[in-house]
């Protein structure tokens, strides 16, 4: 009998002893200001690292090992992994790794599914099978391959129970019409119905997540009408998919009869969907207007910003944000670390906008929304704020950091990558969960309310002023500063600086260039040539003064 406890005792103490040895003991530092992020009360962050390189999406293994995918088109590595050696929440390696091509700055795609480390760049899904090493040394497999080129061309990934992986082929367009040569008027800017973008485009495949080698063919469309998706995963909980669209953009400027610049920065909504089989969503046919709450007809298709879509058959979304807030992950908390009511629930990462101008640019923070039963259960939250690092973006560039990609921890703990720098931040409640109460969220709802990158502008009050040329000016914000931003910096990754323009040292190429427009860029037939110097005047004069 005591041989046999003797036994029991010695197997139980190796058990123990091996547990602690795969669990990291951890001793985190939390930063004084939590990395400049604002937090509900009882949160902490730390900086995981600072500057890795501008970064998309992320993934965390079981052991804390963290892979984010970069944005970048040279030959250097495109993914980095990190590993933090002595607890204390920091960095302590920082490993480029990936031999494949860059093809685009929109590569997007890392995450972790069955043993297997995903990643994408513009075109290719990869997985390496993953080890106790850092950095993967299996064989590089092609998991999809986009054969298309194209606008929207991120390939964010998620898995479900069953083997299957999910990824978006966006459209290529805006709504579906020409871009070139619009003068404002409904007969060339018609939309083309049925949308032929819909036959491979504006929806979500599913795929066999364990085969290789595979196209678009080889894959089921579950669901259209989606415009760009970016955001997208699965919920374990529910077993359901769900997605954050990035509605369309442009509406004052291609319809500057129908829509005011106002009505511009404050619609369409960011539409978080559940995505079912056969289910079309409404792109590009119709919107959803957070401030009416309901589908309109897009005007491209006969729509005045006020009539309903024609078709009621499209799905509501469970949720609307404001519009162009660039929704770029979206993950379902699963774990016990938080207070009780974050379990099951969507943190999304609104990356920021680009095209709210002449009112500020707004989103560039994380949210949060309560979840029960696969369904929201309260209003959109403000979890995480602070990330431009100025109080008004008036342009793109103002803002220090982007929130783009979001993953767990295997403690629980949330971590956050950046797009401008690659700062990742990492954060975990420090208090006693059992005393969390709504007054913790006090601080946050107030900044949802007030910050100007937050609340619903004031069509009058929030108006960023420029002073110069007037002609000038007004042309600028009406037809350049979506794209080329307030300060001609444009956005960093579709829309260039004018501050360099070789069109500016040719009067006649800077008019040829305006009136007819080239690629992308629309021409502006409706200004007359006068106009057109007043605005050349005007670009020249906010150069000059830079």
């Amino acid at each position: 009998m005591k041989t046999a406890i003797q036994y029991c005792t010695l197997f139980l103490s190796i058990c123990l002893l091996c547990i602690n040895c795969g669990t990291k003991k951890e001793n985190i530092v939390f930063d004084a200001n939590n990395g400049g992020l604002f937090l509900p009360d009882g949160f902490g962050a730390v900086v995981v690292a600072d500057s890795i390189g501008p970064s998309r999406h992320i993934a965390v293994k079981e052991n804390g090992d963290i892979y984010v995918k970069l944005k970048i088109t040279s030959d250097a590595p495109g993914s980095v992994a990190l590993r933090d050696e002595d607890g204390d929440g920091k960095a302590d390696i920082i490993q480029p790794f990936g031999k494949y091509v860059n093809d685009g700055i929109f590569a997007t795609g890392m995450r972790i599914h069955n043993g297997y480390l995903y990643y994408s760049t513009e075109k290719v899904v990869y997985r390496q099978k993953i080890d106790n090493d850092l950095v993967p040394t299996s064989k590089q497999e092609i998991v999809l391959m986009d054969e298309s080129d194209q606008w929207h061309i991120a390939k964010p990934i998620a898995f479900d129970k069953e083997g299957n992986m999910y990824v978006p082929y966006s459209a290529p367009s805006n709504a579906c019409a020409s871009f070139i040569n619009t003068t404002g008027t409904s007969v060339q800017q018609a939309g083309q119905y049925p949308c032929p973008e819909l036959v491979n485009h504006g929806g979500i495949w599913k795929f066999k997540a364990n085969a290789i080698n595979q196209t678009q063919k080889d894959g089921v469309q579950i669901g259209t009408g989606l415009r760009s998706i970016v955001a997208m995963n699965f919920n374990t909980s529910n077993n359901t998919l769900y997605a954050v669209q990035h509605g369309r953009d442009d509406l004052h400027l291609l319809w500057p009869n129908l829509y005011s610049a106002w009505q511009n920065a404050v619609t369409p909504a960011e539409e978080f969907f559940e995505i079912k089989e056969g289910n079309h969503y409404g792109w590009p046919y119709s919107y959803f207007d957070p401030l009416t709450k309901q589908k309109l007809q897009a005007p491209e298709y006969g729509g005045d910003g006020k009539k309903l879509a024609t078709d009621q058959s499209f799905t509501n979304p469970l949720a609307a944000f404001p519009a162009h807030w660039a929704p770029n992950d979206l993950l379902f908390y699963q774990g016990d670390q938080f207070p009780a009511r974050y379990k099951n629930g969507a943190f999304i990462a609104f990356h920021g906008s680009t095209n709210r101008g002449p009112y500020p640019q707004a989103g560039y923070i994380v949210a949060f929304i309560p979840f029960s039963n696969g369904k929201p259960s309260g209003a959109w939250e403000v979890f995480a704020d602070g990330f431009a690092g100025v109080d008004t973006i008036v342009n793109v560039s103002d803002a220090r950091y982007r929130p783009m990609g979001l993953a767990e921890g295997p403690d629980g703990s949330l971590y956050i990558s950046d797009s401008k720098k690659g700062k990742i931040w990492r954060i975990l409640y420090k208090e006693d969960k059992t005393k969390f109460n709504n007054t913790a969220l006090a601080g946050m709802e107030q900044r949802k309310n007030t910050a100007t990158n937050i609340k619903t502008p004031d069509p009058i009050k929030d108006i960023i002023q420029i002073k110069y040329s007037k002609v000038g000016q007004t042309i600028y914000q009406t037809n350049c500063t979506n794209c080329h931003q307030a300060n001609l910096k444009g956005d960093g990754n579709r829309y260039p600086s004018l501050i360099k323009s070789n069109y500016l040292n040719d009067k006649s190429s800077f008019r040829n260039l305006i009136y007819n427009g080239k690629g992308n860029m629309p021409g502006f037939k409706q200004l007359s040539s006068k106009e057109i110097d007043e605005l050349e005047t005007y670009i020249q004069s906010v150069i000059s003064k830079q």
